[in-house]
């Protein structure tokens, strides 16, 4: 193997490439490969992948230099960019590991051309930076193009996820079967104009009595009153409490109740004196329950001079 040249080991180790890439190496293979002189490059991760070394980083990564080692490889079946992945665990390169130095992994080493139009001066290897946690195959491809810049860079292409697919087809196939045998159930309930109605309506009386604002806020739900008791209504326009918007939208939706079953629901009452009970019980609740909206009113703003029995 010593005595090949450069352009046969680079035939050499393209050819297996093509079969399977990144090419993997022991000790020697990898002395053969970034055997100097050379006119091509040689990619070398240096990894640890058998689960005894807990790197976790190194099973992290391994999957997306596969993606791009594969992805270059067959993008450059011809060898025009003159580049090999390839891969050296630890378990088949210890004596590499040790002459290197490396307490680490994994470890991405780019070994320039020597000899030949991509020749550089530099005599050790460029090292990819790990420090910043687990890397995607796209940017090992960026960082190896600035650095071979007047050679191809074929993109990265990932496989596809056949279950992903099968899975998303499945379920948009279920969805649409369940939506089409719930329709004789779904549709009349979306067309039927009370629930709009009750919808729009706590919908209405939930925004109205300050929702949005404990929601901005992070306001508490009740606070203590320093006496051992609890506070339902805060002072002042800016505070509030989640329960007092709760309390709030109650009283106004009896007081909405109560206007709608005067305006609707009593004038359609046949007997007279049923019809007049109605109005006065009706009437009764609504002149009760904005007594109480007004006490509340009177709680949030101490200046406001009127009132309304029994609520003073």
């Amino acid at each position: 193997a010593a005595k090949k040249s450069s352009v046969e080991r680079f035939q050499e180790f393209h050819t297996k490439a093509l079969s399977s890439a990144p090419v993997k190496l022991d000790d020697a293979a990898f002395k053969t490969a970034t055997s100097a002189p050379r006119d091509y490059t040689v990619m070398v991760l240096l990894t640890a992948l058998d689960p005894r070394f807990g790197c976790k980083l190194c099973t992290e990564f391994q999957p997306e230099w596969d993606i791009l080692a594969a992805s270059w490889t067959k993008g450059d079946k011809k060898g025009e960019s003159r580049i090999i992945f390839t891969t050296l665990d630890f378990t088949d390169g210890r004596d590499t590991f040790m002459s290197l130095g490396l307490q680490t992994a994994p470890v991405l080493l780019m070994y320039q051309p020597t000899v030949g139009i991509h020749a550089v001066a530099a005599v050790e290897p460029l090292r990819y930076d790990f420090t910043s946690g687990p890397q995607v195959a796209e940017q090992v491809h960026s960082w190896l193009s600035r650095h071979m810049p007047d050679r191809p860079h074929p993109p990265v292409r990932r496989p596809i996820n056949w279950m992903r697919w099968i899975s998303s087809v499945v379920v948009v196939l279920g969805l649409g079967t369940g939506l089409v045998a719930a329709t004789p159930y779904v549709v009349p309930v979306l067309q039927n104009r009370n629930i709009w109605a009750a919808l729009s309506l706590i919908a209405i009386l939930l925004f109205t009595s300050g929702h949005m604002f404990n929601q901005i806020r992070k306001i508490p739900y009740v606070v203590g009153n320093g006496r051992g008791g609890v506070t339902y209504f805060a002072s002042g326009f800016q505070n509030q409490l989640g329960i007092e918007t709760q309390v709030v939208a109650a009283l106004y939706a009896i007081l909405a109740f109560c206007a709608i079953s005067l305006t609707v629901k009593v004038p359609r009452i046949g007997n007279p004196k049923q019809q007049q009970v109605a109005v006065l019980a009706w009437g009764i609740g609504l002149f009760v329950v904005y007594s109480l909206l007004l006490s509340v009113f009177r709680i949030k703003n101490g200046g406001y001079p009127f009132s309304l029995p029994p609520f003073m």
